[in-house]
């Protein structure tokens, strides 16, 4: 396995921790149905569910066995990083109603599929697919009325 940076590891299990406490906190809320904070939460839990897997491959990918090249190792190690930056980014784009928070969301996927394009670079691996940035998503299993109308005008 590459040794992790003690920042990026301790960031990262923060984050897992956070999304499992999460996890944790709307399925005690589902069984309390006359709540309205619980119904809240437990309406959460599509969201919850989707950025737990998107972290849990983010840290299975990250494991690498090293290979005597640094440059290589590196660009192994960040390509899952950036990519589970992107897949949060996406469930965000499914759930989230924030337009900031939205408009954040869609500049983190745009910014790190570039990233992961100018890694691959220098070390001679094969570019990603030329496809358009998964900015714009919608729900898979949104819960009725949870998306807002987008304005026409508005620009992505």
């Amino acid at each position: 396995m590459i040794k992790l940076d003690r920042h990026l590891v301790m960031a990262t299990a923060l984050a897992a921790a956070i999304s499992c406490g999460y996890s944790a906190v709307a399925q005690d809320a589902a069984s309390n149905k006359n709540d309205p904070a619980a119904a809240k939460i437990a309406a959460e839990q599509p969201y919850l569910a989707e950025n737990d897997a998107a972290m849990t491959k983010m840290m299975d990918d990250m494991e690498a066995k090293p290979t005597g090249d640094i440059d290589r190792d590196f660009v192994v190690m960040m390509t899952p990083h950036h990519q589970g930056a992107i897949d949060m980014a996406q469930a965000y784009l499914r759930y989230g109603t924030n337009e900031q928070l939205k408009r954040i969301a869609q500049e983190i996927i745009v910014d790190q599929q570039q990233e992961i394009a100018a890694m691959k670079i220098p070390v001679g691996d094969p570019l990603p697919p030329s496809d358009a940035a998964p900015t714009q998503v919608t729900p898979q299993t949104a819960p009725a009325g949870a998306m807002k109308a987008m304005s026409p005008d508005m620009k992505m």
